[in-house]
């Protein structure tokens, strides 16, 4: 008989400086090992029902609960939040701001030290999980120095040192490019094998989360459970696009090429799909795509580009260059995407464009005219930036006044 670890039962939560309750009536089972990835729209209350768990609610927020929620058969309303670490543990958004340690041995090893473990059993603990997460080559790095995905590690490890029974990943994907947060997901997963703990995963990236399998998807909107289904089943429906989560591009591509999916196999797998049924019902649509004329033209292109780069190059540290030879045009009404991996240069680029930094060489040409020539305040006027993390622009205590500030 599976063990359940976590239980809500008709628990509703109330910041004290909201309208309206943002958990309303929440009943949800999580059973040991299970692997479950919760989804939903900005506002739905999907972090707040993380931060249940963790004990940022009620000992770090204003507000009032109701109901009854259990970990490990523990009402939580009668426990600590000492108590609720030893039971789960949080890996953050931004590993950044999770750091203590001035290495990463020295970061993983915090807790134990907190703990006066004997340094010979603390040593160990270190390295067994260290080697666990790969992240044992790095030990005496510094945390902030490290790419997306050893930061990650790194943060995974100083929490899985405490032995938790149930790991909580907060939008883990949020800062890594594709290829990394693919080896994230395969980590996630491995150790959900390997250790058999309860894992749940809030993210917004539906499609690279079920890189590898997850046991349940819940979907949460407006402060309640909309859905609690199995991937396979959950795809087939249409509750993800009601609800303004993007479904896995293959899935949309299935259904407006009009595929029954109904009695689709592995559909929650792109690699053990099989498309072969669909064959007929595909052709048709591309044939009908390859048919629709091309509304991509531009109009009335302008002839100087509004923004250039011309032979660009840019290092922190000399005889480095991160950014070389960068040439480029952006034209008024463009609307262009900078990818790249982690570590590429594309937030570089963007400090770059608002003025943060200046070129090592090369220019920067804002209609024409050399930016260099242009004060910051010159700059802003034209070049607006919003931050990844909202909470790094905001300095105002009311609303009306962060909008009015400028």
């Amino acid at each position: 008989m599976k063990q359940p670890v976590i239980e809500f039962q008709n628990f509703s939560y109330h910041y004290r400086v909201q309208a309206e309750p943002t958990l309303k009536n929440i009943n949800l089972t999580i059973y040991a090992g299970e692997k479950i990835l919760i989804v939903g729209p900005s506002g739905s209350g999907k972090s707040t029902l993380a931060h249940t768990l963790n004990g940022l609610i009620p000992f770090s927020a204003d507000g009032t609960a109701s109901g009854s929620l259990k970990i490990m058969g523990k009402e939580t309303s009668a426990l600590s939040i000492f108590e609720l670490s030893k039971m789960v543990g949080t890996v953050l958004q931004d590993p950044d701001g999770q750091f203590i340690g001035l290495t990463v041995a020295e970061d993983i090893a915090f807790s134990l030290e907190n703990r006066c473990m004997a340094q010979t059993a603390m040593k160990k603990s270190v390295e067994e999980v260290s080697k666990l997460v790969d992240i044992d080559s790095h030990l005496d790095a510094a945390p902030h120095s490290l790419s997306g995905g050893q930061k990650q590690r790194t943060s995974l490890a100083g929490v899985l040192v405490e032995d938790v029974d149930i790991l909580l990943f907060d939008e883990p994907l949020a800062s890594l490019d594709p290829a990394s947060g693919k080896l994230a997901i395969e980590l996630i997963d491995d150790l959900n094998i390997k250790t058999q703990k309860t894992i749940i995963i809030v993210e917004h990236r539906l499609e690279d989360v079920l890189h590898a399998p997850v046991d349940r998807i819940i979907i949460m909107d407006k402060g309640q459970i909309v859905a609690d289904m199995a991937p396979s089943e959950l795809l087939k429906t249409n509750l993800l696009a009601q609800t303004g989560i993007r479904e896995p591009l293959y899935v949309s591509a299935l259904k407006l090429a009009d595929c029954n999916l109904n009695n689709a196999t592995s559909i929650d797998d792109l690699n053990r799909l099989n498309v072969l049924p669909y064959k007929e019902e595909l052709e048709a649509f591309m044939s009908r795509q390859d048919q629709q004329p091309n509304s991509q033209a531009k109009l009335g292109l302008e002839a100087n580009p509004i923004l250039e780069f011309k032979d660009v190059y840019f290092s922190y540290e000399k005889d480095k260059p991160l950014l070389q030879d960068i040439n480029f045009k952006i034209y008024r009404g463009d609307m262009v995407s900078i990818v790249g991996k982690n570590g590429a240069g594309k937030s570089t680029l963007s400090k770059l464009i608002c003025g943060f930094y200046k070129p090592t060489q090369g220019k920067l040409l804002l209609n024409g005219q050399d930016m260099k020539e242009l004060s910051i305040k010159e700059r802003a006027s034209k070049i607006g930036m919003v931050m990844q993390n909202p909470n790094q622009m905001l300095s105002k205590p009311m609303l009306y006044d962060e909008v009015a500030l400028s």
